[in-house]
């Protein structure tokens, strides 16, 4: 029978765990609520950018632009992986890498130069281990990404592939889409094959849907375009960081729950076997102390 005393330690100090992972479910849920209201913001956004461009391609615009061109037999690609900086998050990470790995593969195989950028140090070392040579690294997107931060990743990837230095730009991160789902994913965001994803709401695609509604652009519909065109990819690459940063509080709220749990019922077991050694040591004592009665009576 294991000591009772190294029992009640042990139980204390899986009690002071529960308590911080407890502690941290409730902070990851919080995070989640915050970074899910931020990717329904977006979302809204984005099916708004695909309204203008029905509305364009209503009123006879042909859509032509740099970015939308599909390149026949690209050169170089860049791949974007999306991973957190922190752990304590079950399978998220090790689910990205799993659909980053081949993915790297498959594209050196059809083209010469494939360039991997990374966000989070996780991703980063979990590529390192496997031995995969990473190019630009980003640490400072925690589980509020700023589209400040982004825009600048963005323009940095409209302005290689514009000067054809990239031909084709992949991301991959997890899509998130409800509480109990969220699925690694991969889309080619360089070049744009269409500004409407199909995301947008019925609401959204009702409006401008009619084939007899005429349009003014000012100041023309090209210069609209040129707008369009880079912040619907911007908007994309931004709404790709915040569904990250909403299923890694998921993968974090759901992992500590369940730590949570195991550690109840592991302070239940031990609680029991605790009780059985206590009431063991104790008839070993009282037995002692009546074996010591009899002795001093005989």
């Amino acid at each position: 029978m294991a000591n009772a005393r190294a029992l009640d330690k042990r139980r204390k100090s899986i009690r002071n765990i529960r308590k911080i992972t407890r502690t941290m479910e409730l902070i990851a849920t919080a995070r989640y609520k915050k970074a899910m209201d931020r990717a329904h913001a977006v979302t809204a956004y984005t099916d708004r950018l695909a309204q203008i461009v029905n509305s364009l391609a209503d009123a006879g615009t042909e859509v032509e632009h740099p970015l939308l061109q599909q390149r026949e037999n690209p050169k170089s690609a860049r791949l974007l992986v999306l991973s957190s900086n922190r752990g304590l998050c079950g399978g998220y990470n090790a689910s990205i890498l799993r659909a980053a790995v081949p993915r790297i593969e498959e594209l050196k195989r059809t083209i010469n130069q494939v360039d991997v950028d990374v966000s989070g140090k996780r991703g980063i070392n979990g590529l390192k281990f496997r031995r995969v040579d990473t190019d630009q690294k980003f640490t400072h997107f925690e589980d509020q990404p700023s589209y400040v931060e982004v825009e600048k990743i963005a323009n940095g990837y409209l302005e290689q592939y514009i000067t054809g230095h990239i031909d084709r730009l992949d991301v991959i991160y997890t899509k998130f889409i409800s509480t109990s789902r969220q699925i690694p994913t991969i889309e080619t965001l360089l070049p744009l094959g269409s500004l409407d994803d199909g995301d947008a709401s019925e609401e959204t695609e009702s409006i401008g849907s009619g084939s007899n509604t005429q349009y003014e652009f000012l100041p023309s519909a090209e210069s609209i375009l040129e707008e369009v065109v880079p912040t619907s990819f911007k908007a994309k690459l931004f709404k790709c960081f915040l569904d990250a940063a909403v299923s890694e509080q998921v993968a974090r709220m759901i992992a500590m729950k369940g730590a949570t749990e195991s550690a109840g019922d592991m302070i239940k077991q031990l609680s029991m076997t605790y009780n059985r050694a206590r009431q063991s040591q104790i008839t070993g004592e009282i037995m002692e102390i009546i074996g010591g009665v009899e002795a001093l009576e005989s």
